[in-house]
């Protein structure tokens, strides 16, 4: 059974090729996954799939602590993100009061007994019984266009 690490505090100069190279020193890797930003520069980690738990522990042993261009490597099993459904409009934590910080609208939403939450609202369709107590949301602006645009 693969296991997924992940890999923090890249220089953003590293190269999967690098990565590949030097985890392949404890054992067999399936995937090299250098993240990229929309420029395609590194974003300073890494998800590396080692072939199996054994070599994954061997992995973390070995490279936690490590030294790589001048950096020390961040190396442990990679863990899903919380409350990530891979829908758009995520919720995330806010801060300690206990509410959800709508990633789709900008707006607070405190836990409330009885009260459906963002998510499940938006997965039911029903954004009304969520927000109906806040109001409701205007709509975007219109994009504004740019000099020779006609529309």
């Amino acid at each position: 059974m693969p296991a997924k690490l992940f890999v923090g505090n890249l220089a953003y100069a590293t190269t999967e090729q690098e990565l590949r190279q030097l985890f392949s020193q404890v054992g067999q890797i399936t995937q090299v996954d250098l993240r990229r930003d929309e420029r395609g520069q590194s974003r300073g980690f890494a998800f590396i799939v080692m072939r199996t738990p054994a070599q994954a522990q061997k992995a973390i042993a070995k490279f936690n602590g490590f030294s790589l261009a001048d950096r020390k490597l961040r190396v442990n099993a990679a863990k899903p993100r919380e409350g990530n459904d891979g829908q758009p409009g995520q919720r995330v934590k806010a801060d300690q009061s206990g509410g959800y910080l709508s990633k789709l609208g900008g707006f607070f939403i405190p836990d409330q007994p009885g009260r459906s939450t963002p998510s499940q609202s938006r997965r039911n369709g029903n954004y009304q019984s969520t927000l109906g107590a806040y109001g409701t949301k205007a709509p975007p602006a219109p994009r504004r266009r740019g000099r020779g645009q006609r529309g």
